[in-house]
């Protein structure tokens, strides 16, 4: 299976990579953990998540632009390129944990999606299937893992197009149903604050873990090709689509159903659809959520192991990562990211009830210091451009400025919560090791 190969294949397609970076945002964060950010902030949420997308269009474009002036970085190269090894090196193996704990939590959320159906099956058992069928489909070429994942985060998209257009339909009287009022259900049950603006701050942790991925296109970027043709559009394309498919569904949810009965055992997209009483809608919905955290699962793998290779390459990871196999695949990489997956499959059959809140919680906090390294790197590589890319960021350096401050004020608030108390730990937990090893590293 191995050889001495060390270079990855451009396999992708512009299509492919738009789609990809799509399927790694849209997942377990608007299936899953939208009741969480509804309990947590009510209606409001929809705030939280405008916030939230301003911050990833900025972090995007800065990304977009630092890939087209230096052809071939992804975003750990980018980092080191700009801050050298130790923070590269902390930053790197930050954003590999940090996609391993994702990719993981999608597998449970898989697993609890599959309960639907075989409730009596145990939550890890479900899930250990599914891992074995995503890590499967990563084992093929490229260019057929790109097009895999393009339908698989097609079948999402049309899923919330679909869910979009029918509750409209249900909120407006269209469609017969046995809601009462909809638009009752905004104000009512604590208004469109229920708790405070305070809460509509506290769901931003849920919302940075679900706009997480958006990176994705920084990694995928040296498999692509033509990437500095088609970057920008790819770039604008994915941000307002994000944005649609996160605040429409909420709406619809927060209209059809009151934001207090979500309950958080299944999807708020099943509930609305079993409220609906139409038939058969919620099982065709539960198997939607599952090719969608599936898609999200498949795109970390690749995101992992491609992170890997990177910092190989670059000198932040033993050099024995980048052998790859006869079709361009980083195989150590995908075999050792595999590994800490069964590790979180022991902890769902450790936990069943808990382990999925209690893990998505860490993702946003790594999602934001990779997001700050990445404005960060901006700041720094842009007086280093030799060439003008063709794709720049607007108002910079005060856009990119702003999005620093932002995310490290909400990274200081989270940390600060006593709700987040368990997250927090083991995030800062994780940085400190992090810290610790690079100072002792050398580079490979």
């Amino acid at each position: 299976m191995e050889n001495n190969h060390h270079e990855l294949k451009k396999g992708l397609l512009p299509r492919h990579v738009q789609f990809i970076a799509l399927a790694g945002m849209i997942g377990t964060g608007i299936f899953k953990g939208s009741s969480d950010t509804l309990n947590i902030a009510g209606p409001s949420v929809i705030f939280t998540y405008l916030i939230g997308g301003l911050l990833l269009f900025i972090v995007m474009a800065a990304l977009g632009e630092m890939a087209i002036a230096f052809p071939n970085h992804n975003v750990q190269l980018l980092l080191y390129r700009a801050f050298g090894f130790k923070l590269s090196f902390i930053t790197g193996w930050l954003y590999w944990i940090n996609w391993t704990i994702v990719i993981t939590v999608e597998l449970l959320a898989a697993g609890s999606f599959l309960q639907f159906w075989y409730p009596s099956i145990p939550l890890w058992l479900l899930s250990l299937i599914c891992a074995a069928v995503i890590i499967g489909i990563n084992l093929f070429p490229v260019k057929y893992y790109g097009e895999l994942e393009f339908w698989f985060a097609g079948i999402k998209i049309i899923a919330l197009v679909a869910f979009i257009f029918l509750g409209a339909l249900i909120i407006f009287g269209v469609f017969p149903s046995d809601i009462g009022d909809p638009l009752a259900n905004y104000t009512a049950h604590g208004g469109f604050f229920p708790h405070g603006v305070s809460g509509m701050l506290s769901a931003f942790l849920v919302v940075m873990f679900s706009y997480g991925g958006a990176e994705l296109i920084g990694v995928a970027v040296t498999e692509t090709k033509d990437a500095e043709r088609v970057m920008p559009s790819i770039i604008k394309g994915a941000v307002w689509r994000v944005i649609i498919f996160y605040i429409f569904p909420i709406l619809i949810i927060c209209g059809i159903m009151p934001w207090n009965s979500v309950n958080g055992q299944e999807s708020p997209f099943v509930q609305v659809f079993t409220m609906t009483g139409l038939p058969g809608a919620a099982h065709v919905m539960n198997f939607i959520l599952l090719t969608a955290v599936l898609s999200a699962a498949n795109s970390g793998i690749y995101a992992t192991s491609r992170t890997l290779f990177s910092m190989a390459k670059s000198g932040v990871a033993p050099k024995g990562l980048m052998r790859t196999s006869s079709n361009g695949i980083p195989f150590i990489g995908l075999m050792i990211t595999s590994l800490c997956l069964l590790v979180g499959v022991f902890f769902a059959y450790i936990s069943p009830s808990n382990i999925i809140s209690y893990l998505m919680t860490i993702p946003g906090f790594t999602i934001m210091i990779v997001w700050i390294g990445i404005c960060s790197a901006h700041l720094k590589l842009r007086p280093q451009y030799k060439v003008t890319p063709s794709f720049r960021v607007k108002w910079f350096p005060y856009t990119t400025i702003i999005a620093i401050v932002v995310l490290s004020l909400i990274f200081i608030g989270f940390i600060l919560t006593p709700n987040n108390i368990i997250g927090s730990t083991v995030s800062l937990l994780i940085v400190g090791i992090l810290v610790v090893l690079s100072l002792k590293a050398k580079k490979k």
